[in-house]
This record gives structure tokens, C-alpha cells and sequence, in this order.
């Protein structure tokens, strides 16, 4: 079994890992470290919980060297704001004995800021990529001195729709750099960019992705609709002790706030959301007191939860079916972290079942069913999207095309109205007598030929 001990850490390192408490790195972790300080391009498969951040800070940082340059070594891109804080606040915790400028940089908040916090100098940049390019387009930032580049859950980027800026930003990079591409699934994208800008790189996958994680629990109830779901939830999170710290996952934005005003009315303060639509600082401040704990229940949709960290999550709770059996992989994982137990509960309606089998099949894995606890009030209220479509094909006051006869008052167009609209007279009397020019370039064309 490989130990920090194993991988030749500095002492610097060393006391950061003493202090945050870890004893033994994760396979991701001790499978990259050579890999990476090597200087080979790297393409990292591993699922999400299991340590990727430290997969490559710890053989950059093994290997950094203090200099007082402007312009950063290092770059990082991850797809969301929320990702770059949690980043950078990764690498402070590990380089907590060592000399280093890490600044994370976003969009959402004032450009200008980031311009002046770049003057003062950074080693380390952690960005999202569309406000990257923006820096480097206004030469606020430059990029000609970056040795090692860093792409952090790149499925997702490119699912965002990111491969345009990252393109770009690839363009504007020194030649001469380390790849480092992290990735929780190897999609047909994800493989078409390593083809194009990687040059022979050693891949590394430690869990393939499907593979349910051993120390979660998985289960499922069949719900009637959305607002049984609702009352199946309130049901679950009564018991304090057990649904200590719940993720509760939704489909969209509308979900996530019905759902959240809903819980509000009876849990008040412990619950809290986070989607697009909200403010950065509302984001910010609801991460950081679900993680601390002041809240007990977090609802968010899933980009706004890739690839976030949170500690001793007790259960991860699948309101909506995800439509893509990947993503559920990625939900769970957010849940039996650093080899802890966790719990995670699915919720599906009758037209989500298609769903749900897509996830087994991708996992091989049947998930336990439940039976749906008969206290629980099955509700007959349906949301816009659950109410069925009326076509009206029994209304007696709607005429029928066929039944249709014009009244007295119906006539025929007469010759005049009937004729088209061809421009005026005036412009076509004129259009003969002078004729269009055959060629724009050559104004005595039409001179030249009537001689």
C-alpha cells in the first residue's frame, strides 16, 4: 500500500498533509504523482470524491520553485466560479508551508478587480475559461510564461459549451507545456481534444465510470409526481440525526426553487439552494454554510454541484431521475468521500423508470427498492409540466372545418385586389428604360455596349 511517505513529499508538504489529517493518498493520487512530475502530458480517468485535486497539485507543488516573476507559471481551468474558489482554497491548505501567489479569477464580478490583483504578481491561476480569455484579450493577462497547464473536469466544460474559448486559450499558450487533463468520464469530445493538443499522453483511469462507488448505499422509491416527492422528502428529513447533511439534486432552476420554497415552509434556515439564476455572493454564501454546517439541506442542479467538496455529506437524495445515467454517478459521488460510508436515495415517477433502468444498466447494478412509507400523503396537485395537455376534442362550440358555409356577406376577391404588389409602376417603367447594370464594378458596362 503506498504511503506520502512512498512518494519522496517535501517537508513543506508534508506538514500541510499532517495537518489536514490524511494518512494514506488515494490510488488516483499515488498513481499520478510520478506521471506528473515526469512532465508528460497526463490524462487523469477517475470518478469524482476521489482526490483529483490532490492527483496533481502534489507533484506541482513537490517541484515548484520560488520566483518573483509577474506572470503565472501554472494554470488551472475548471467550468464554474464556485469550482475555482474551491480550488484555490485546496491549494492554500496544501501550500500552507510554502511561499506561492494563487489567485482564482471568474466571471460574474468586476474585470477590473482581477486586472489589479494580476499586476501584483501570481505563480498559480485558477480560472473559469471565458473569463481567462477576456484577461488575456485585454493583455491584462499574458500566458507565454505558463509550463504546465491544468484542465479540471473537462467533460463538463465542454458540456457547458467551453471547447470554443478553450481552443482559444490553447492558441495563445506556449508550445512547449505540460498537458495535465482530469476528466470523470472519456467522452468522444474529450477524446478529440487529447488527439488534437496532447502529444503521447500517459493515461491513468483508476474507477471506471459506471462503477458504483463500494462504501454507498443505493435505494429508490416510485413517486407518484413532483409534490409526493415533496412530501416524501419532508417525510425523510424529519429524522434530524440520520439526514444530518443532505444533497438534494433537481433537474432545472424552476425544480430547484419550487422545491426550495416548499421546503423552507417547513425547515426554515436549514435548508438553502443554488442554481445559475442566482447571485454570486447568494452562491458563495450557501456553499459555504451548507459545508459548514449552518444548513443542513443544500438543493442544487447539477452543474452548480460538479465537482464541488463537501464534507460528510450523510446522504446524497436524487429528487429528479437524471435523464443521463452518467451525471447520477457523478451525484452519488458527492456523498462516501474519503472512504466514508453514505446513503443515496432515488426518486422516480412512471415516466422516469426509462431512466432509472439506463443507470442500472450503465452500473450493472439493480438498485434497491423501497417500499413507499404508507404515512405519506400521495398528492393529486400536478406542476405546469406534469398537467396533461388539453386538445379539446370534445368541444361542442368548436366548429369543424368541414361544417363551414359562407354567409350572405362572403365574396369573392375582385381582379383588382387580387393582383401582387410589384414595386410601382413608376419603378418599373424606369427599370425598363434604363435597365440594371450587369456588373457593380464596371459603371460604363451598359455605355460601352449600346455603342
Amino acid at each position: 500500500m503506498t504511503t506520502f511517505d512512498d512518494l519522496n513529499l517535501s517537508t513543506s508538504l508534508n506538514n500541510a498533509i499532517s495537518d489536514l489529517g490524511f494518512d494514506l493518498p488515494t490510488p488516483i493520487q499515488a498513481e499520478a504523482f510520478s506521471v506528473v512530475r515526469s512532465g508528460k502530458d497526463v490524462v487523469g480517468i477517475a470518478q469524482t470524491g476521489t482526490g483529483k485535486t490532490f492527483a496533481y497539485m502534489l507533484p506541482i507543488l513537490r517541484d515548484f520553485k520560488f520566483s518573483k516573476q509577474q506572470h503565472p507559471r501554472i494554470l488551472v481551468l475548471v467550468p464554474t466560479r464556485e469550482l475555482v474558489l474551491q480550488v484555490v482554497d485546496e491549494i492554500e491548505k496544501l501550500a500552507k508551508y510554502i511561499t506561492i501567489r494563487v489567485l482564482g479569477v471568474y466571471g460574474g464580478t468586476n474585470i477590473n478587480t482581477q486586472k489589479r490583483a494580476i499586476l501584483d504578481g501570481t505563480d498559480i491561476i485558477v480560472a473559469t475559461p471565458g473569463r481567462l480569455y477576456d484577461l488575456a484579450l485585454s493583455r491584462a493577462l499574458k500566458l507565454k510564461s505558463i509550463q504546465k497547464l491544468v484542465i479540471d473536469e473537462v467533460d463538463v466544460m465542454l458540456d457547458l459549451g467551453f471547447r470554443f474559448q478553450l481552443l482559444n486559450i490553447f492558441d495563445v499558450l506556449p508550445e512547449r507545456r505540460q498537458n495535465i487533463m482530469f476528466s470523470a468520464t472519456m467522452t468522444e469530445d474529450v477524446n478529440a481534444l487529447i488527439q488534437d493538443y496532447f502529444k503521447s499522453p500517459t493515461t491513468i483511469s483508476i474507477a471506471v465510470s459506471g462503477t458504483p462507488l463500494d462504501n454507498i448505499f443505493q435505494c429508490s422509491y416510485e413517486v407518484e409526481n413532483f409534490y409526493t416527492k415533496v412530501n416524501l422528502l419532508v417525510h425523510l428529513l424529519k429524522d434530524k440525526e440520520t439526514f444530518s447533511k443532505v444533497l438534494v439534486f433537481v433537474a432545472n432552476k424552476r425544480s430547484a426553487d419550487r422545491l426550495f420554497e416548499q421546503l423552507e415552509e417547513v425547515y426554515g434556515a436549514e435548508s438553502c439552494v443554488i442554481h445559475s439564476n442566482k447571485t454570486q455572493n447568494y452562491r458563495i454564501r450557501s456553499i459555504r454554510q451548507f459545508d459548514a454546517g449552518a444548513n443542513r439541506i443544500l438543493v442544487a442542479t447539477d452543474v452548480m454541484a460538479r465537482g464541488l467538496d463537501f464534507d460528510n455529506v450523510s446522504h446524497v437524495i436524487n429528487f429528479d431521475t437524471p435523464k443521463f445515467a452518467e451525471n447520477y454517478m457523478h451525484r452519488i459521488g458527492r456523498t462516501g468521500r474519503a472512504e466514508r460510508a453514505g446513503i443515496s436515495i432515488l426518486f422516480s415517477t412512471e415516466k422516469e423508470l426509462e431512466a432509472k433502468k439506463s443507470i442500472e444498466d450503465l452500473m450493472q447494478v439493480a438498485i434497491k427498492q423501497l417500499l413507499f412509507p404508507k404515512e405519506v400523503e400521495i398528492s393529486k396537485q400536478l406542476t405546469p409540466d406534469e398537467r396533461p395537455i388539453e386538445l379539446e376534442p370534445s368541444n361542442p362550440h368548436k366548429r369543424k372545418s368541414s361544417d363551414y358555409t359562407p354567409g350572405a356577406a362572403f365574396h369573392e376577391k375582385s381582379e383588382k385586389n387580387s393582383k401582387t404588389n410589384q414595386g410601382g409602376s413608376y419603378r418599373r417603367e424606369l427599370a425598363k428604360k434604363y435597365k440594371k447594370p450587369k456588373t457593380r464594378g464596371d459603371k460604363n458596362y451598359n455605355r460601352r455596349n449600346k455603342k
